[in-house]
């Protein structure tokens, strides 16, 4: 039997992060929740990534966290789950969910981590805390309910009741939906797109989207020391594709930025 586990590649400037458990339907164990705040540490770290996807392995995305680490100590492994999306939200640069199958409980917790979320037609979706009797973290409640609003996610939170992709795309819990066969060439393609656009502005409307309004004056005088306005700027006059540079280059430039 195969062991739980994260696998991660880069390519062409985009991380992938699997999560493989194919026991359990890419349910996260206790050791999975506690690998992925390092792992992103690392490729926050990796100049050659500029964006990252986060997919399950096979035909799902993350059935949730394995239900048997939940036994003797159901906060450590809930401690665990919020310290791994939080490393996710904080991921400085654009992270996008690829979902098929489930993604239900812990899963749904960490594609709502994710700044953007793609879907194969046929997902499903859920928090299902109400069948467990488990108090959901007030971070995911709070982010859930800046996706979908505070009615859908009481929907969500209170029933437990899984709901399918055109109910996710129309309340926000996703922004595109894809024809099976579809997705990674989309996901692909999009990502591609994210690389080569700048980090800069990337990163700086992260947080401005996340509430950080104090930080104005410290990306104005970043921007203002980079090349990227100026190159896009003359790409843009030359009719080229720009060629961005600012990257999250030095350790005190992610901590900055909000990486973990």
């Amino acid at each position: 039997m195969e062991e739980p586990q994260l696998l991660h590649s880069v390519t062409d400037s985009v991380a992938t992060v699997v999560i493989r458990h194919p026991a359990k339907r890419n349910a996260m164990t206790a050791a999975m929740w506690a690998a992925l705040p390092p792992l992103l540490g690392a490729l926050t770290d990796d100049p050659a990534v500029r964006a990252l996807v986060l997919t399950g392995d096979g035909g799902t995305f993350c059935a949730g966290a394995d239900i048997s680490t939940l036994q003797g100590s159901p906060l450590e492994a809930q401690r665990l789950a919020v310290a791994a999306e939080e490393a996710l939200a904080a991921f400085p640069k654009p992270t996008l969910a690829a979902v098929r199958g489930h993604c239900v409980g812990g899963g749904a917790q960490l594609a709502a981590a994710c700044d953007l979320r793609f879907a194969e037609e046929g997902a499903r979706f859920g928090v299902t805390p109400a069948k467990l009797g488990i108090v959901y973290p007030s971070s995911a409640t709070r982010r859930l309910v800046s996706l979908v609003g505070p009615a859908t996610a009481k929907y969500l939170l209170f029933s437990g009741e899984l709901i399918g992709t055109e109910r996710a795309l129309r309340t926000g819990l996703v922004d595109e939906v894809l024809p099976e066969g579809a997705l990674d060439e989309r996901v692909a393609e999009f990502t591609r797109i994210l690389a080569s656009r700048s980090l800069l502005t990337q990163a700086s409307a992260k947080e401005f989207a996340d509430g950080r309004t104090d930080r104005d004056d410290h990306w104005h005088k970043t921007a203002a020391a980079s090349d990227d306005t100026e190159e896009g700027v003359t790409a843009f006059l030359e009719r080229r594709a720009p060629r961005f540079t600012w990257n999250l280059s030095t350790p005190e430039d992610a901590a900055a930025s909000g990486a973990c």
